[in-house]
């Protein structure tokens, strides 16, 4: 049961981290925004499509804007501590991109699991 839950909170991920890139590529190189900042919209929008997809289809599970706030509140600081990092160390912008979507899918689908879309 864990491992279909994760596949489809992969798949999800997949489309999710195209929309977070884009956005994330536009917000940098043709707004000229700072790392943290670009992750941070390129997460908003992203996590929008991410959050009503996994309710529905992934966790099967009441799309409540409580859930929503969880969801973006906790999700977003760690899409701004990765900009925030990358940005102090003066990464390139990829490995920002990268490292945050690797991690975050693993933050992500415990903490939707166990604490946003949970089953009482």
């Amino acid at each position: 049961m864990m491992l279909k839950l994760f596949i489809k909170y992969t798949l999800v991920g997949g489309l999710n981290t195209l929309i977070h890139w884009v956005s994330f590529a536009g917000a940098y190189y043709l707004i000229s925004l700072n790392q943290m900042l670009s992750n941070f919209i390129g997460f908003c929008i992203a996590v929008t499509f991410s959050f009503f997809v996994n309710a529905k289809w992934t966790f099967e599970s009441e799309q409540t804007a409580i859930k929503y706030f969880m969801y973006v509140g906790f999700m977003g600081a760690v899409a701004m501590l990765f900009g925030y990092i990358g940005d102090k160390m003066a990464l390139n912008p990829i490995f920002t991109l990268i490292s945050f979507s690797a991690i975050s899918l693993f933050i992500g689908f415990l903490y939707s699991k166990f604490i946003v879309f949970r089953s009482k």
